[in-house]
């Protein structure tokens, strides 16, 4: 894989550990913040997974920007990119397109349209990347019955691969059969293993250790 969420771990916290050092022992919590958005910043990310069906009508969808404000805002767009890759053929491999300042690489099976967007300055092998790992996960949940009506009976799930691939925009997982079997696990039981932290759950528990040490 290009990119995965343990490889993405080690670069965050050891350059979050080297700033800190270079701050001073005891970071202010304005210090930390600023360390977490010039990190972020430089993080690949997506603004949203979208996945429609034939007619271009929403199936599941997750947005992490603010880019589309409202409801009808973000309908529009699904609209415009439907509009816009309807015509091709993108079955065999994935395709990419550019629409107004966006990136969009995507794929069709059967009548299920998958999408993945960023910025047109984001790396466009980074989001295949994410692309084929949405829907190689979706395959694996769907048992590769991958057609709008299993996909709807199976919802729940395809959201929470969803949120195992991205986290707040951030890129974690990309790797479909671990992205599978964290769906699989957190469907099974409800809950996630330590070891399956994501970023914003790695965060909460640094700040709570900094906010010992501004005690001691």
């Amino acid at each position: 894989n290009i990119f995965t969420l343990s490889s993405h771990s080690i670069c965050f916290f050891s350059y979050f550990t080297l700033q800190l050092i270079s701050l001073s022992l005891s970071p202010s919590p304005s210090d930390l913040f600023h360390l977490f958005e010039e990190k972020m910043e430089s993080c690949p990310s997506v603004k949203n997974i979208l996945l429609l069906d034939s007619e271009g009508n929403r199936v599941a969808v997750k947005y992490f920007s603010n880019d589309w404000p409202t409801h009808s805002a973000k309908l529009a767009f699904e609209r415009s990119v439907f509009t816009k890759t309807m015509k091709t053929n993108a079955r065999s491999e994935a395709e990419i397109a550019m629409l107004d300042s966006y990136t969009i690489v995507y794929r069709f099976v059967q009548d299920l349209h998958f999408f993945v967007t960023s910025s047109d300055d984001e790396n466009e092998l980074i989001l295949a990347n994410v692309l084929q790992g949405f829907y190689d996960a979706v395959g694996q949940i769907l048992r590769n019955e991958v057609e709008k009506r299993t996909a709807l009976e199976n919802l729940d799930l395809i959201l929470l691969c969803i949120d195992e691939i991205v986290d707040g925009g951030i890129i974690l997982e990309t790797d479909a059969s671990v992205i599978a079997g964290k769906v699989a696990s957190n469907s099974d039981d409800g809950s996630l293993l330590i070891s399956d932290h994501n970023i914003s759950q790695a965060l909460a528990t640094a700040r709570e250790h900094f906010a010992r040490s501004f005690l001691k």
